[in-house]
């Protein structure tokens, strides 16, 4: 059987995340992982984006916002081998549905 082995390079490529409720959440814990994170290249939606290169003072890879494509973009990039991982901090969006009848 053969084999292939992918190297991956020390410098990551890392998304970062977060739902509008938990963008305070995720840039809390990027200030307090700063020093790790600038050592990266880091990719993420519109506002996210923008809002962690002002906390991290470094460049973010920004995308277009989540609305309006970015998840995709930022699945696309994942799918094609272009981000390593992905850090999401998220919400529980929708609520279980049940009908009485």
């Amino acid at each position: 059987m053969e084999h292939n082995v992918i190297l991956i390079e020390q410098k990551k490529k890392i998304a970062l995340v977060a739902h509008d409720s938990k963008k305070q959440d995720l840039l809390e814990w990027a200030k307090w992982n700063k020093t790790l994170l600038v050592e990266h290249e880091l990719y993420a939606t519109g506002t996210t984006g923008m809002l962690l290169e002002q906390v991290l003072d470094t460049p973010v890879y920004r995308f277009q916002s989540g609305p309006l494509g970015g998840d995709q973009q930022i699945g696309a990039k994942i799918a094609e081998g272009g981000i390593d991982f992905m850090i999401f901090f998220w919400t529980r969006l929708m609520r279980r549905l049940t009908t009485r009848m």
